[in-house]
């Protein structure tokens, strides 16, 4: 089950792991394809980061699979855009990306809770102070 939190106006799912964990194993691997679009779409809105392109991400990810490389690349850069936000929070617990391209590669459903597992502390960090405040998040700069 998810719930929604809304941070500056914007509404963000805050996933179960296990959840996202579990549907993605019953689903064959398909929900982990719309999980990470969506995952990459919250990502883009909450840093208002234009570059981030949640359709490319996921083409990184299905045809760029053929090609090995693009999809380990995609989930870096997930992962990266990830531990910014956590650092701009000032969680002291940060997401891995190096993990991240890890469980990608030996255990793709475990990549996805543990990506939603950081994304929820974000979410919950934002939610508990910058909306509270009616601050809303501070602009990100774009990654290179």
């Amino acid at each position: 089950m998810a719930e929604t939190v809304t941070i500056a106006g914007q509404s963000y799912l805050k996933r179960n792991p296990l959840g996202v964990l579990g549907l993605v194993f019953i689903t064959l691997g398909i929900y982990g394809f719309y999980w990470y679009y969506k995952a990459n779409e919250e990502i883009k809105r909450y840093t208002g980061d234009q570059t981030i392109s949640p359709g490319r991400s996921l083409l990184a990810v299905i045809p760029g699979l053929l090609l090995i490389v693009p999809p380990f690349i995609a989930y870096y850069n997930t992962a990266n855009h990830v531990a910014q936000m956590q650092e701009r929070r000032g969680l002291s617990s940060q997401i891995s990306p190096a993990l991240v391209v890890i469980l990608g590669l030996v255990i793709w459903i475990g990549m996805a809770a543990y990506v939603q597992e950081h994304l929820n502390r974000v979410w919950d960090s934002a939610s508990m102070s910058g909306a509270a405040a009616g601050v809303p998040p501070p602009p990100m700069p774009p990654i290179g």
